[in-house]
């Protein structure tokens, strides 16, 4: 699979498949002027995550829901087919193709969306794919049950509510319904297998249960039938439950509607801004919290690098907040000593954070900014010790 490399594409093409390989990403017309729309509108905003943010607030708003799911469709492409082709290939007795794990797992974006939280998650890409992946897991698995069920298992397994709803699915008219559901029941109450640890695979009900079958049927329904009727009304019967449990998976990924449907961004003034300006703040928020992560896991491995004594000044200065005499006395040192290596300390760690931000942020180091780090180095000590002290 070519990976999607602009905004547009991501958020406007969809997978096509050619049996049940990749062949192309198709474009939706309509999605494409939208996402180009808003590009042209905010031409300073080339961030994925962005976007993702963008038609996720998008979502929620009622009037936008159904184009801000279709771009959020498109962009969950890529995570969708590679998570569909890892399942599938763990049930490899599944008469199920790469394809059809791909529309089962998509059909789920309702569901990703629903329960996705920005302030929790901060990729929407992998927390689709463990939707995706549950949703293909629980589909191959119930299949499995069903397809190794016999005709007659499945009719004694199943429920007369889901028997009912698989005949209506299957267009039968309400008497003819009414007439399987007696003939069902008959069935169930007639029908005692011998070998109840055998249930999936039950044989054809002998003859004399059949006449049985009939007689009861007869005796409730107004209509009249024969054993070889019911019989046949029966396997009719399993043969919609099997297609109302587990339907053959029709691709979601066509455009839906003419092409020349009305563009949402026209229809909701005054929106934009106030959401783009939120969007802003959570990512920069977002940035900060990952930021303020990374602060600490690099003064954390800084820190367990240093000398066992100096790891214990420390503890002994933020955490019991001792002086440095106090602290001198407790460690038979003096106390010059615990001044020289709680500044020796200081240094390194200040040493490691700027290091940190030349590598990782691109920043050079002056004067000012060793001072700004120098007291976020400082609150972090005070706070990471007090909680290392409550636990």
């Amino acid at each position: 699979m070519q990976p999607r490399q602009s905004i547009i594409e991501i958020f406007s093409t969809f997978v096509q498949f050619d049996g049940d390989r990749f062949s192309r990403w198709a474009a939706e017309a309509r999605l494409r002027r939208s996402i180009q729309r808003c590009l042209q509108q905010i031409p300073q905003e080339n961030s994925e995550y962005f976007w993702v943010l963008y038609w996720y607030k998008f979502w929620q708003e009622p009037a936008a829901t159904s184009l801000a799911t279709q771009h959020l469709t498109a962009y969950l492409q890529e995570p969708c087919y590679w998570t569909s082709q890892k399942t599938c290939a763990g049930f490899a007795s599944s008469q199920f193709k790469l394809s059809d794990c791909f529309q089962i797992a998509i059909a789920q974006v309702e569901r990703v969306l629903k329960g996705f939280n920005p302030a929790q998650s901060s990729s929407f890409k992998n927390y689709a794919s463990l939707i995706f992946g549950t949703a293909i897991r629980e589909t191959l698995r119930q299949r499995q049950e069903v397809d190794i069920c016999s005709d007659w298992g499945l009719l004694r397994k199943t429920s007369q509510k889901r028997l009912e709803e698989a005949l209506e699915n299957a267009g039968l008219s309400p008497e003819t319904i009414r007439a399987y559901t007696v003939a069902w029941t008959a069935f169930k109450t007639l029908y005692i297998p011998t070998k109840a640890s055998n249930s999936r695979q039950l044989s054809r009900p002998d003859d004399t249960t059949w006449d049985a079958i009939a007689q009861s049927f007869n005796s409730q329904s107004s209509q009249s039938a024969n054993a070889q009727n019911l019989e046949k009304w029966l396997l009719n019967a399993a043969k919609a439950v099997r297609k109302y449990l587990y339907p053959a998976p029709d691709s979601l990924n066509v455009s839906k509607g003419g092409d020349d449907g009305f563009e949402l961004l026209d229809n909701l003034p005054g929106v934009q801004e106030s959401l783009i300006n939120e969007i802003v703040a959570q990512e920069e928020e977002q940035a900060r919290n990952s930021q303020r992560e990374e602060i600490s896991q690099v003064l954390q491995t800084a820190i367990a690098q240093l000398e066992t004594q100096i790891q214990q000044i420390l503890q002994l200065y933020y955490a019991q907040q001792l002086n440095q005499d106090a602290i001198a006395k407790q460690l038979d040192i003096k106390q010059y000593t615990v001044s020289r290596r709680l500044t020796k300390a200081k240094e390194v760690l200040l040493r490691s954070l700027a290091n940190w931000c030349q590598d990782s942020l691109h920043i050079s180091v002056t004067s000012d900014l060793l001072k700004s780090m120098s007291a976020v180095m400082e609150e972090w000590l005070q706070n990471y010790y007090m909680a290392e002290g409550r636990r």
